[in-house]
């Protein structure tokens, strides 16, 4: 296998202080347009619009999709008018809408006024769907025919128009009001005669999602039916655009970043780490913090209650930590568990009963296990029954609780339409520790008797 060898930042700028551009250009359009965007976001501004156009047309927009929002900032403000216009042809409508998402208002203007009317429109009708449907990840770029049309038709049409379309391997066949009415593919069409009609191979099956249904259904159907591309139809069945399988991945990418971050106690953000600045980290950061900060109070508030218990045996306090760990990693495990259930559709919020009962047994049986365990472990550390039951039972009950909160607080947040992540760890660490310590003095107080 060939490999091809990637030109680094620092050959580049010798190369350019040399003015050899002839090999900058021979050893950049032989990369690939990711390898050349991660390479361009190491080169100094004013040497960017210099290397860019010493790409071949197609190559050049392909790098320019991968790029950063501030790198391709940078490289449309210093676009002539022709270097917009070759973008333009080049580029996929749904990737351009992306793209202007993330940049100012007034670098958008000048990009939507160089673009041709079709161009515009489509631009228009991705950007005025909700963030999160599956209108706003598809693209408007497919190739569609009447069932009438032949098999030698629909390939000289594939050949003419072809290079225009994102994909060119799956046909859509609509009646005269676009209404989509079945789907083949170049290679069914490869296997028949010239004068054979659309209509006599075409599968009427069509999966397809709506432009209003939410992006992550749409990935889930991918998945589901190991689809390469999915069709997106309006509320009257017209096949408005299709959704193919890079979209997906971002729509992945994008959607598991969003639940780490949730989980972690932080505000999602589309931009990346190194681009972030400081005080936008300490935004999104310092809220949940706060808010969980000051949910200690009611852990103070109970410990403050059963002081008692400290002065009469202080070795209470020393077990605490063991309790709220093991209580607040039993409740992880399982959250863990439900929000990936939920996220793949094989949990819904009609088995909440058998999610309780499932996890009260498991709780019950690791709990029985660690009850043991750390009952013997104490009572040979401190020699002292009454500790050792305590702990026991204690650590019994934390677990059957944490498990059962873990399991029936993301399906409640389902219910109410919130994301099941933001229950996730440490928003569940912090309520599964206020109950651990309630528990751990309840039982204190009855079997001392204090």
């Amino acid at each position: 296998m060939n490999t091809i060898k990637k030109i680094s930042s620092k050959e580049i700028l010798n190369l350019l202080d040399n003015r050899e551009f002839f090999s900058i250009k021979n050893s950049l359009n032989e990369m690939n347009g990711v390898d050349i965007a991660t390479l361009f976001s190491t080169i100094p501004t004013e040497q960017l619009l210099l290397l860019y156009r010493l790409l071949k047309k197609d190559l050049a927009a392909e790098t320019f999709v991968e790029m950063s929002p501030e790198t391709q900032k940078e490289l449309i403000q210093g676009f002539s008018d022709q270097d917009l216009e070759i973008l333009l042809t080049e580029i996929y409508a749904d990737d351009l809408a992306d793209i202007l998402e993330e940049l100012p208002a007034g670098v958008v203007s000048k990009i939507i006024s160089k673009a041709d009317p079709d161009m515009r429109k489509d631009i228009n009708l991705l950007l005025n769907y909700p963030e999160d449907s599956a209108g706003a990840i598809m693209t408007t770029e497919f190739i569609s025919m009447s069932r009438n049309t032949m098999v030698s038709d629909a390939f000289e049409w594939i050949r003419t128009h072809g290079d225009d379309r994102k994909d060119v391997y799956t046909c859509y066949i609509t009646d005269e009001n676009r209404k989509l009415q079945g789907i083949t593919t170049v290679r069914e069409m490869l296997l028949q005669k010239n004068n054979i009609q659309i209509s006599e191979i075409m599968d009427t099956n069509v999966i397809s999602v709506n432009t209003h249904d939410d992006r992550e259904d749409a990935a889930r159907i991918f998945d589901k039916y190991n689809l390469h591309v999915l069709p997106v139809t309006d509320s009257e069945n017209r096949l408005v655009g299709i959704i193919t399988s890079d979209d997906v991945i971002d729509v992945i990418q994008e959607e598991v970043t969003e639940d780490f971050e949730k989980m972690s106690a932080m505000v999602p953000s589309n931009d990346s780490y190194l681009n972030m600045s400081v005080l936008k980290q300490v935004r999104n950061r310092l809220p949940w913090l706060l808010i969980l900060m000051f949910s200690s109070i009611f852990t103070g508030i109970i410990i403050n209650h059963y002081e008692a218990a400290f002065e009469t045996l202080p070795v209470l306090v020393a077990l605490m930590p063991m309790l709220s760990d093991t209580g607040g990693n039993c409740g992880s495990q399982t959250s863990t568990l439900i929000i990936r259930g939920m996220a793949l559709n094989e949990i819904n919020i009609q088995d909440f009963l058998k999610v309780f009962w499932k996890e009260f047994r498991i709780g019950f049986l690791v709990g029985v296990v660690l009850a043991i365990t750390n009952g013997v472990r104490v009572m040979i550390q401190y020699r002292n029954l009454k500790i050792a039951i305590i702990i026991a039972i204690t650590l019994l009950l934390v677990t059957i609780v944490s498990k059962l909160m873990g399991a029936i607080l993301p399906i409640l947040a389902k219910t109410v339409n919130l994301d099941p992540a933001l229950i996730a760890s440490p928003i569940l660490t912090t309520i599964v520790d206020i109950c651990a310590v309630w528990i751990y003095f309840k039982i204190a107080f009855s079997i001392l008797r204090l």
